[in-house]
């Protein structure tokens, strides 16, 4: 026998025609297989080191090579309808499941992926392929660390790239049944689709020697009977459920590969498909179940700060970075933060029904059972953790549909005003609860937390934590006539901190602003005036920049208008007005409230200038030599000398920031005034500002 396939393939490497019969060869070397189970009695003699391996490259060959000289394209040639007519796909299958001899799996799975990827003739569509497959799909996948995962993504790789040729197979894959023994014989050899294009099924072809289908019968009956069933019902193995079970591989590569197979099959996907994709497939809850496993496994004492550093984690790349420091937990949240990202992936590519079913799993099984709790969980341990891993997902997050049930997890539907007596509890009336918290820890947090959301692109973020409030111009008096221009509301002696007795207290500006002349055409005096109310509020006696060549507020110029004009582009698509909407003097005053929001930054930034500003100049004059201090402190967080440790270290650095704060308030309200935006030049930042 080997000498005749040596025979035949050297006159098919020759180009002439072959002079024995294909069939004749292949229904030989399938013989060949069958009576090793039934003559053997080595039970422990691997696969590999028997004939079966080089018998299974012999029929592909063959099966390859037939196809290749077939005159007419399309149709199956003898030794591919004895393939099918004699099930020899589900004998294969069979065996690789008993596992004899010892890695026939890996064979097994070998042969189906070189045959379905090598073999042209649609195959897939013939129940004789596609119940083996579906058989060999349930035998994969399930557990972790299996020795064939390596064939296992080999054969998930080819389907997956038949499908991508033929998104309609996707539907099929999914939905097969694994039919039962009783049943397959009255079943048709090929499902609906190709049934036309078979021809004369229910006859072995001419050639074909009807022996080898004993040979295949007596082979069955010597396999013990819990191998010639697969176990479980109809649907528990599947396409889906073997590329998830991949995608959690250790072997990097086969999980990789896993992901993008599986994020190819949500992108393809028809209507039909991705409704079967979310109704009659694993793929959504198996996907959000791996999500919450991940989270579940981080530690609940990690530091925000650890957090931080996990910036920009990819599911291509989710291991930690080998440059950052480590510290406990750090390869668990590194696998959670890579799984999101490859969630927000998956969401992004993937048909609309399929994101959307996979965006609400996501909110419902990670936001809401499991974030929630913790967030409101009385330990500040739980809050502080879960609030620093909530905002690095709000950070990773990108696709609309998953921003949607971020912000209605985090906001709610509720957008009308609230009043001062409201109390809400609300989700979002806890968290604004927390940037006021006794934990300075979980007040930052928080904080940025909102300052992660507010900089999302969804107007609801914008409308229920600031808007919602302003609408119709509730803080302008009404009956009063509107102001001609900005300056004619500014006067800096009412303002609180510039009244008589705060004066009196020691705190003494150098220079007071001379009165505002006239409006110029473009509003430049009135920002001049909103300018220099931010700046007046450090007196000159605290101020450091000056010394070191800085030119004030400028220096953040640059940043501000930058960051204004990203704020700009965000909303543009929102169509809000472009003037205020005229006020009805008619319209009935009513109590202005700025919202719970707004409430609670307005009273943190009142604290901080009565902390600060209220006692400055008395604490000042009790530090030896302040301004030489002051101007060394200002160095070192500028990183222009050694750090060393400083009597009233925390009130001279306390100095410096808030210079530097008000000089950013008062750079904020240059770049947004006038309507459009200052029409000067922008140069970039003195290098090294704090």
């Amino acid at each position: 026998m080997l000498s005749r396939l040596g025979a035949l393939l050297q006159e098919a490497r020759g180009g002439r025609e072959p002079s024995i019969d294909l069939l004749g060869a292949f229904v030989e070397h399938w013989k060949g297989i069958t009576h090793y189970y039934i003559e053997s009695t080595d039970e422990n003699t691997p696969a590999k080191k028997t004939d079966i391996p080089w018998r299974l490259k012999q029929m592909l060959d063959i099966l390859v090579y037939e196809e290749r000289q077939q005159a007419a394209a399309g149709e199956a040639g003898p030794c591919l309808e004895y393939l099918l007519q004699h099930k020899i796909l589900e004998t294969l299958c069979t065996l690789g499941k008993a596992e004899y001899p010892p890695g026939m799996r890996q064979q097994v799975l070998q042969f189906f992926s070189r045959v379905l990827a090598q073999v042209q003739h649609p195959l897939l569509h013939y129940l004789s392929v596609h119940r083996p497959v579906q058989k060999l799909l349930q035998l994969g996948g399930t557990v972790p660390g299996s020795l064939t995962e390596k064939e296992e993504a080999q054969f998930t790789t080819v389907l997956c790239s038949k499908i991508q040729q033929d998104p309609d197979l996707l539907t099929y894959i999914l939905e097969g049944k694994i039919v039962s023994r009783k049943k397959a014989s009255r079943e048709p050899s090929a499902l609906p689709r190709e049934a036309a294009s078979v021809k004369d099924k229910e006859h072995p072809h001419s050639k074909a020697p009807d022996r080898a289908s004993c040979g295949t019968r007596a082979l069955t009956t010597q396999l013990p009977a819990e191998t010639q069933e697969p176990d479980g019902g109809p649907g528990e193995g599947s396409l889906i459920t073997s590329l998830i079970g991949l995608c959690k591989s250790k072997k990097s590569r086969v999980a990789l590969k896993a992901q993008e197979n599986l994020l190819l099959l949500v992108s393809v996907a028809s209507p039909a498909a991705a409704t079967c994709l979310v109704q009659s497939s694993p793929c959504c809850p198996a996907i959000v179940e791996h999500l919450c496993r991940l989270y579940r496994s981080v530690p609940t004492f990690l530091d925000p700060a650890d957090i931080a550093t996990l910036e920009g984690i990819s599911w291509r790349l989710p291991s930690a970075p080998s440059d950052e420091a480590s510290f406990p937990g750090k390869e668990a949240l590194a696998a959670f933060l890579g799984w999101f990202d490859y969630c927000d992936h998956l969401v992004t590519e993937a048909h609309p029904v399929v994101a959307d079913a996979l965006a609400k799993a996501v909110a419902e099984k990670l936001f809401m059972e499991i974030l929630q709790p913790q967030l409101l969980h009385v330990s500040e341990q739980s809050v502080l953790t879960s609030t620093a891993l909530l905002t690095a997902i709000l950070r990773q997050l990108r696709p609309a549909a998953l921003l949607r049930e971020a912000v209605a997890f985090l906001l709610g539907p509720d957008q009308q005003a609230a009043a001062p007596e409201d109390s809400p509890r609300t989700l979002c009336s806890h968290l604004i609860g927390h940037c006021d918290h006794l934990s300075d820890e979980i007040s930052v947090a928080t904080l940025r937390l909102f300052e992660e959301l507010l900089q999302k692109p969804h107007e609801q973020i914008i409308r229920s934590l600031i808007l919602c409030n302003l609408e119709g111009r509730p803080y302008v008096a009404r009956g009063s006539p509107e102001p001609e221009s900005y300056e004619d509301t500014l006067d800096l002696e009412e303002d609180p901190y510039f009244t008589d007795g705060f004066l009196d207290s020691g705190f003494q500006p150098s220079t007071k602003p001379p009165p505002a002349p006239a409006t110029n055409s473009d509003g430049r005096t009135a920002v001049t005036e909103i300018v220099n109310s931010f700046l007046c509020l450090v007196p000159e006696e605290a101020k450091t920049s000056a010394f070191l060549e800085e030119t004030g507020y400028d220096t953040y110029v640059h940043d501000a208008y930058g960051l204004f004009q990203e704020c700009s582009s965000r909303v543009a698509p929102w169509g809000w007005p472009q003037s205020l909407t005229p006020l009805d003097p008619h319209e009935p005053e009513r109590p202005f409230f700025e919202g719970h929001f707004l409430q609670m930054l307005f009273d943190r930034m009142s604290r901080i200038l009565e902390q600060v500003i209220g006692d400055l100049m008395q604490r000042i004059q009790r530090v030896p030599q302040f301004p030489g201090k002051l101007l060394l402190v200002r160095k070192q967080l500028m990183g222009q000398v050694p750090g060393e440790q400083l009597d009233h270290q925390t009130l001279l650095q306390g100095v410096v920031v808030l210079e530097e704060f008000c000089k950013e308030l008062a750079a904020i309200a240059f770049v947004k005034f006038p309507p459009h935006g200052p029409h000067v030049h922008l140069s970039p930042p003195s290098e090294g500002h704090v």
